[in-house]
């Protein structure tokens, strides 16, 4: 397994995101990606499974410590006392001590970032986090944010993948030494058909999916493809077998735009 190192951290290259994963799929999943060599999982308050990823964790017989678990603290407990229970209740439903990472899940205007990020330091200065970061933030964000925090900040978790240019957000967050996190990476499944992936994929004896996460990889960004089907999770993690070329590379790269996004909500901030 690669790792992406951002102030302090060390981030798995590869881990499994956990979105609209429920009850015993959710526990089953998580305990085979795990036995599977995955090392990061990832969910969110919001996705209300913290408890089943906890017992998958428990379930693979993999050391908490060899595990980086992600967090994500939804807007509406961003005011610093809502902050730190929500916390709390995070680390008991997923019956654990700390977590490697907690996010702001999105940007909340409503409440100043200075008072959240300062609750946000406080909870790792707490220990129930090793680590903080942020989720779905711009450009203009990041800056605002690093500026505020007084603890170190070490990624932004945002959709990337081929069909969405994010040069400006990955030059900020390389900037200010942060990782970029990559949810919804292949897409949401739409990259499985996609004719230049596959044809690249086909030099090496890998899918559309496996060139995909490679390009991410190898850009220093991790990923976290969500998947329910077990004999996925093997597929996504067989890519560090392989190296794709500098022309593979920008050949993917130009396949993007900034109209490629899949994941918008009316509470999202304005994107770069």
């Amino acid at each position: 397994m690669q790792f992406v190192e951002a102030n302090g951290a060390r981030i798995p290259a590869i881990g499994l995101g956990t979105w609209e994963l429920r009850g015993r799929t959710c526990a089953r999943l998580v305990e085979q990606a795990l036995k599977l060599g995955y090392r990061h999982i990832d969910t969110a308050q919001i996705y209300e499974n913290e408890s089943e990823v906890g017992e998958g964790l428990r379930a693979s017989g993999v050391s908490r410590d060899d595990v980086f678990v992600t967090t994500k603290v939804w807007t509406t407990h961003f005011a610093p006392n809502d902050l730190e229970r929500s916390t709390k209740e995070s680390l008991a439903k997923l019956r654990l001590a700390q977590v490697d990472l907690l996010l702001l899940h999105w940007p909340n205007p409503r409440l100043p970032l200075r008072e959240t990020l300062g609750a946000l330091a406080h909870v790792k200065a707490l220990g129930m986090a090793r680590h903080i970061g942020v989720s779905n933030f711009t450009v203009a964000l990041i800056e605002e944010a690093v500026a505020a925090c007084p603890e170190a900040l070490v990624c932004d978790q945002v959709e990337y993948h081929p069909y969405l240019d994010q040069t400006r957000v990955r030059q900020a967050c390389a900037d200010n030494g942060m990782a970029l996190v990559a949810y919804s990476p292949v897409a949401k499944g739409r990259i499985k058909n996609d004719k230049v992936l596959a044809a690249i994929g086909e030099r090496y004896g890998k899918t559309a999916a496996q060139v995909c996460l490679r390009w991410l990889v190898q850009q220093n960004v991790a990923a976290i493809p969500r998947t329910s089907k077990i004999e996925r999770l093997s597929e996504n993690i067989a890519i560090f077998d392989f190296e794709l070329s500098g022309d593979e590379m920008r050949q993917i790269s130009k396949m993007g735009s900034t109209k490629g996004r899949l994941t918008d909500f009316g509470f999202a901030p304005k994107w770069d």
